[in-house]
């Protein structure tokens, strides 16, 4: 048994190992190759709030390789959803953000920073669209709610938009599903930012849609394609047997956003 000197220097020892531990991984941190300076600041405060006061818990890595392009769809119940795929990615993710977020005063530095991308939430954005498509095939990362919104209610999933159909079917790349859940929310994004949670993020593997390859112009088949990626969300949930439904039909299959 140790005596009461020996005991508080090894406490000291072990303070002083846990502090060259973090000294050395946040040195590490912001000496990441992927993100710029400003990058690296936002996301380890993000990664700090991720795993500390939203004690997440992350199942699995993006199935991809460093330099491939993919499309990253998941479910939505909070707005701090994307710092969770963030841990999972580690690398930089382009979110489709609300235009009126990423031109607001005390928010819009944030959403250039990370390199996010705007769009409207009527029909769909052909700017927004395409420069989706252009990071995903210059190797990037592109995020996408399907749902289009936050989901507060009950429903495990809310109707689906075709936006992330037709950026997949744009660009070939992996399509990755993922399932959150345990999200912080609050009246607004400051309140949710500090409300203590629980979250918990499933990695799905790559989709198969080759079978829709060619057909983005067909209506038809993106309402279809998005479906499928509803269904593959929500059985990432444990859920096996979701009958997806759509979004309101005001919108068009999209003239060709890659031009």
């Amino acid at each position: 048994m140790l005596s009461s000197q020996g005991t508080h220097n090894l406490a000291v020892v072990v303070l002083i190992g846990l502090a060259a531990a973090l000294a050395g991984y946040v040195a590490v941190w912001f000496r990441h190759p992927y993100y710029t300076p400003g990058q690296r600041l936002c996301y380890f405060y993000g990664y700090v709030l991720a795993r500390t006061l939203w004690r997440a818990e992350i199942r699995g890595r993006l199935p991809v390789t460093a330099g491939q392009g993919a499309v990253i769809v998941c479910n939505h119940r909070g707005p701090y959803d994307p710092a969770f795929i963030q841990l999972a990615a580690g690398r930089v993710v382009h979110w489709l953000v609300a235009r009126e977020y990423y031109t607001h005063p005390a928010m819009a530095w944030f959403f250039r920073v990370v390199q996010s991308i705007p769009v409207s939430r009527a029909g769909i954005d052909t700017a927004a669209t395409r420069m989706a498509i252009r990071y995903a095939q210059a190797g990037g990362l592109v995020g996408l709610f399907p749902e289009g919104r936050i989901n507060t209610g009950t429903a495990l999933l809310l109707p689906g938009r075709p936006g992330a159909a037709l950026i997949a079917l744009r660009t070939r790349v992996p399509v990755i599903p993922c399932y959150v859940s345990g999200s912080p929310n609050g009246a607004n994004l400051l309140s949710a930012m500090f409300t203590p949670a629980r979250a918990r993020l499933i990695v799905g593997q790559p989709i198969d849609i080759a079978r829709f390859y060619g057909r983005e112009r067909d209506r038809g088949a993106l309402e279809e394609l998005t479906k499928l990626l509803l269904v593959e969300i929500a059985r990432l949930a444990g859920c096996n047997d979701l009958q997806p439904q759509l979004a309101g039909r005001r919108w068009a299959a999209a003239p060709d956003a890659s031009d």
